[in-house]
């Protein structure tokens, strides 16, 4: 099993930036990649982008260029560096420790507003 913490959600304002983190626990040697998804109100939840255990990784076209994802091994932790942050970034974050193709952990979820 794996245990996901996500942090560093907040209010921010257009253009500004914020650092979420994804603390795992737990059988963490199973995970072969880490994604971060977001669900805004109202709609479906969304792919953001993905770093495998390789390094390799993906983004949404939505966030490309604007999000950064990395992790550090040591500290069990995925980071999304976001800047240029928008409006429509406004979502809860989500990430999502994948261990096998049909199973995977969620995290509770940090709130990102991007408001004046």
């Amino acid at each position: 099993q794996v245990q996901l913490v996500e942090s560093g959600g907040g209010l921010v304002q257009p253009g500004g930036s914020l650092r979420l983190s994804c603390a795992a626990s737990g059988s963490t040697f199973s995970i072969y990649a880490t994604d971060w998804y977001r669900q805004a109100q109202g709609k479906q939840r969304e792919l953001v982008a993905t770093i495998t255990s390789g390094g390799k990784t993906n983004y949404a076209d939505s966030v490309e260029g604007r999000f950064t994802i990395s992790r550090d091994n040591a500290k069990n932790t995925v980071y999304l560096q976001m800047n240029d942050l928008k409006p429509e970034d406004t979502a809860v974050y989500y990430c999502n420790a994948r261990v096998t193709f049909a199973v995977s952990y969620w995290g509770q979820g940090t709130q990102v507003t991007v408001s004046s």
